[in-house]
């Protein structure tokens, strides 16, 4: 990961409208901060569902109908259950505090594209009838961010991080795969398809020597 450095900044630059950049110190507590607010949401949200009998299970989304297509959003915020949910918070506060780290607003956009293409690839594909939240799409899109965005930025501390990143949560990829009956292997291939879609559009190449 690179980070921005505070040297060579004196205290004439900020009177000049020099913007300095953040230091690693204070991204890392941003992106703590952004990550561990939106699992506690996603926490609050199921209670919320478990106590109001799952009334909020109506917004996930049921393929190929016109209206379903305003769920696409809020499905990626809601589970099936405490037990769905926990499968995914670990790997979101994990993944997601690592690709934070590179900036929030670049992180936000990042999420915007998985959650909007894995979404509308269940929407899509799903079998009729079914009905499809969760946050495990964006989990799949935020592995295939990390893993391709150094070698897309050119990066060599992010390449090294994607690397990491493929030697611990690798085996995720299976769940691409049409082999566990109730499980949306859709939402994961096409938001793996969109974390890897992010990477190429939000592109920030390194600086050549």
């Amino acid at each position: 990961m690179t980070y921005g450095a505070d040297f060579g900044a004196g205290p004439g630059d900020a009177r000049r409208g020099v913007a300095r950049p953040a230091s690693a110190s204070r991204r890392a507590r941003d992106a703590a901060l952004l990550t561990a607010g939106w699992v506690g949401v996603l926490w609050l949200l199921e209670g919320i569902d478990v106590l109001s009998g799952h009334a909020l299970d109506t917004f996930g989304i049921t393929p190929r109908e016109a209206g379903e297509l305003r769920d696409v959003v809020p499905a990626a915020f809601l589970h099936f259950g405490f037990d769905h949910l926990a499968a995914n918070s670990v790997p979101l506060l994990v993944m997601g505090f690592l690709a934070a780290l590179s900036g929030i607003r670049r992180f936000l956009a990042v999420v915007a594209v998985i959650v909007l293409v894995s979404g509308l690839g269940v929407w899509l594909t799903a079998p009729a009838h079914s009905t499809t939240a969760g946050a495990s799409g964006v989990v799949f899109g935020l592995f295939g961010y990390l893993v391709l965005r150094g070698f897309v930025d050119r990066r060599a501390g992010d390449v090294l991080l994607g690397v990491l990143v493929g030697a611990v949560y690798g085996s995720i990829l299976w769940g691409v795969l049409p082999t566990t009956p109730g499980v949306s292997w859709q939402g994961h291939l096409f938001g793996l398809l969109g974390g890897v879609a992010a990477a190429l559009v939000f592109r920030r190449p390194g600086r050549r020597p």
